[in-house]
Order: C-alpha cells, then structure tokens, then sequence
C-alpha cells in the first residue's frame, strides 16, 4: 500500500487525502484507476467513487474532452441511462457512508454529476473498474476509434 500512495502521489502530484485502493493497473502494474472511500480523512465528502488516475489514460480522455466530447456523449447517449448511472454510482458510494454518519455527504452520481455529463474521466474510470456506464463505455468505444485511426494512417 505505501507503494500505491507514493505511486499516486506521483501521478496526482500531491499526497491523497483519503482512503483508496488500485482497482485498475496497467500493464507494468501502475495505478490506473482508484476506487475511493465515501468521506476523506478530514471527513469532507468525497463524490468520485472511482478515479482515473494513469498518466496515458487521462491524457487521452482529456483530449477527448478538448474536442468536444462531454457534449457529444450527451447528444448520442440516452439521458434516463445516464441518471440510471448516476444513482446506481452514487448507491454504491452512499452506501459505505460510516452507519449514523451524520456529517457531510457526498452528493450527485458520477464525479458529483447530478444531471448530464461533466466528466469523462469519471464515467471511464468506473467503467473501466467494471461499472456499468454507458458513458464510460462511450468513452472507450471514442479512445478505440481514434487508436485505429492511428494505425490506418488516419490520424
């Protein structure tokens, strides 16, 4: 574990402030994607259940992102699939809340979305982690597109 923290440490650029566990790893065994506790150690709520923290995978949703791509997810994708995400993230999250927590909790779905899409990052690091997410998965059918397009001399 101390492994992992200096490992995020880096790719984040600063000391995680809560609980966390690698539920991703590339290839070479890195921290991919982070699934987070509910509520930070300082007890400030924490709304993204899972983070995606590996240095390739988030350069490349962010270029995603850069090109448009929250809007487009939201044009091609059903909106009542994605408030059915949201609640089911949030369930999961909500769930580990300490029992009679009664400070601040977290809110919204995916990345603390309540409506739409924010973030894409978010929505591919709990689909990638296992999470049913059709923006997640919108994401990842968009990232194999352009790789092939790269290998066809598209790009």
């Amino acid at each position: 574990m101390s492994d992992d923290v200096a490992a995020v440490r880096d790719l984040i650029g600063r000391s995680p402030r809560g609980a966390f566990e690698v539920v991703v790893r590339d290839a070479g065994g890195d921290p991919v994607v982070l699934r987070n506790a509910p509520l930070l150690d300082d007890g400030e709520p924490m709304p993204t259940r899972y983070w995606l923290v590996g240095r390739r995978e988030v350069l490349a949703v962010s270029r995603l992102e850069s090109t448009g791509g929250v809007r487009r997810a939201e044009a091609e994708l059903d909106p009542a699939e994605i408030a059915d995400a949201h609640r089911r993230y949030a369930s999961e999250r909500d769930a580990l809340l300490p029992l009679g927590h009664t400070g601040p909790r977290p809110h919204g779905g995916v990345g603390g979305t309540r409506v739409g899409v924010k973030c894409l990052h978010a929505h591919y690091a709990w689909f990638l982690a296992g999470g049913d997410d059709p923006v997640g998965a919108w994401v990842a059918r968009q990232l194999a597109e352009q790789t092939s397009d790269r290998v066809d001399g598209r790009a």
